[in-house]
């Protein structure tokens, strides 16, 4: 495929082109704001870099979109893709950056620090011992490589930790993997269950009244994405006290309105979708090592499937 005139579409312009500029590649790119391509750009373009694109925008009129970020439901969920174009996504430190991210949480959770903190707002001296994660499971809904990257690093805890995934196909580290259709039979040993799917027709609302009411007491982390969570179920699981807590850092709207109950429930911690954030420097690499690919007709391990949405 030849790529010679390239659009590169977000709010980080400056840093992009600073890091593309250093590769220093043979030719014109247009660097603009994502809400300022207009249609006389895309008829100049052969390719299209960017992630929060307008809804409008015709993906028709370039050979090759490529994601700037991991997920691209934003191109394709609830929307007509021409196949001829050529899609691809960023791939980078998404695992371990949402490994860390789930981590961070979980040890929170079983090494007590809120109750410890409140003890020691109260001047409380009471000793208790934390859980080890090594006596904890968790299900990972998930089995790509970003569920694969944070099952290695609970695994290395020592917990046990089951995979969900649209086809159930077995994959190491999981201790198994099963099949959305069959996930209950992991979901009721859960201790902690974490959400690291796209968003597709199969994926959204996925997380509701009939998931929720086989938990017992579970953490909750969605670092997948909003719309994969019914948020009045969950509201309801969090009363009922079958999701003991929930860590979200993606919602259905965003940013989240200062009217949602989820600010100001107490068993909610909501962050501002930072669990994979895409720096410019990786965001930079990988498309130009994808734009290489492309030209050269190479296999791109980050090409979408069109069909699955991922």
């Amino acid at each position: 495929m030849n790529i010679q005139k390239i659009i590169i579409a977000s709010p980080l312009i400056k840093e992009l082109e600073k890091h593309i500029a250093h590769h220093k590649l043979d030719k014109e790119i247009r660097y603009i704001t994502e809400d300022a391509i207009t249609e006389g750009d895309l008829e100049w373009a052969d390719a299209l870099c960017g992630f929060q694109l307008r809804k409008d925008t015709d993906y028709g009129k370039v050979k090759w979109v490529h994601s700037l970020g991991a997920g691209v439901d934003g191109f394709l969920y609830d929307q007509n893709w021409n196949e001829n174009v050529l899609l691809t996504r960023t791939v980078c430190s998404f695992g371990q950056r949402i490994g860390e991210y789930c981590l961070s949480y979980m040890l929170r959770d079983t090494q007590a620090h809120q109750t410890f903190a409140a003890q020691q707002g109260e001047k409380v001296w009471k000793e208790f011992s934390p859980v080890l994660l090594s006596e904890k499971t968790a299900v990972i809904y998930g089995a790509g490589e970003i569920g694969r990257r944070l099952a290695e690093i609970l695994s290395g805890f020592g917990m046990k930790v089951y995979g969900i995934s649209l086809s159930g196909t077995q994959k190491a580290p999981f201790s198994q993997v099963a099949a959305i259709d069959s996930q209950f039979s992991f979901i009721k040993e859960a201790d902690y269950v974490i959400n690291t799917l796209p968003l597709t027709e199969k994926t959204a609302d996925l997380f509701d009244k009939r998931l929720f009411d086989q938990t017992d007491n579970i953490g909750f982390i969605n670092a997948g994405r909003g719309k994969s969570v019914a948020e009045a179920d969950l509201l309801a699981a969090l009363e009922k006290e079958q999701v003991r807590f929930a860590v979200l850092d993606v919602f259905h709207e965003e940013p989240l309105p200062a009217s949602h109950p989820f600010w100001e429930h107490p068993a909610i911690t909501i962050t501002p979708h930072i669990s994979a954030v895409t720096t410019a420097k990786e965001a930079a690499d990988c498309f130009v090592d994808t734009l290489k690919r492309v030209e050269a007709g190479q296999d791109l391990e980050n090409k979408v499937d069109i069909q699955k949405g991922y």
